[in-house]
């Protein structure tokens, strides 16, 4: 039996930002009435050797965290940030990404939980 009670997500980016917080680049957005479960989380560097940081944004805090801060990425290398981890996320939260220079892509997956009670 296939267990419809989710539908997967996919999100790539190019990196363009320089800057942390409101100016980052957005991966992905938790949809609303939604729950999340981010199980890939990567970037890719298509340059030189460059930095990457990756930041989740907690809607009901609205804070910014990083998940990863100026992480050195080789070039034309990738990094894969979560290994058998997990990041679960809620209505409005988002995944998002600012670099040093260079040419970066991120790429995150996971699963969407639809959740009704978050618009009682």
């Amino acid at each position: 039996m296939i267990d419809t009670s989710y539908s997967t997500f996919f999100s790539s980016v190019s990196i363009t930002s320089t800057a942390a917080d409101a100016s980052a680049n957005v991966i992905y957005t938790v949809p609303a009435n939604y729950d999340s479960e981010v199980d890939f989380l990567i970037c890719t560097n298509g340059s030189s050797t460059n930095n990457i940081s990756i930041q989740i944004y907690h809607a009901d805090g609205t804070s910014y965290h990083h998940l990863l801060r100026n992480h050195s990425v080789g070039g034309n290398d990738s990094y894969k940030i979560l290994e058998s981890d997990r990041i679960y996320l809620h209505e409005g939260d988002k995944v998002l990404a600012y670099k040093g220079s260079g040419t970066f892509d991120v790429s995150v997956s996971g699963r969407q939980f639809y959740n009704p009670m978050r618009s009682i």
